[in-house]
């Protein structure tokens, strides 16, 4: 099944809790359903849950994720 790879907008300290939660082999639950929703939004149907790779060094910075998606569905 096909990546899409998502960004989302966020703000340093979130950023830095985000990694924490997933270093701790936690889930930071809204912004991993904002990712779902950009999938949702971008016409493809997720295939499984998000999954965060990591962090922008830019500015602003940017949560990571990539989703399997569904590779019958349209973008």
């Amino acid at each position: 099944m096909p990546l899409l790879r998502i960004a989302v907008d966020s703000d340093r300290a979130t950023a830095r809790r985000v990694l924490e939660l997933h270093l701790a082999g936690k889930v930071h639950r809204p912004s991993r359903d904002t990712a779902r929703d950009e999938v949702w939004r971008r016409g493809r149907t997720p295939a499984a849950e998000p999954v965060f790779v990591g962090v922008t060094n830019g500015a602003p910075v940017r949560l990571l994720y990539d989703v399997q998606v569904h590779s019958d569905t349209v973008p």
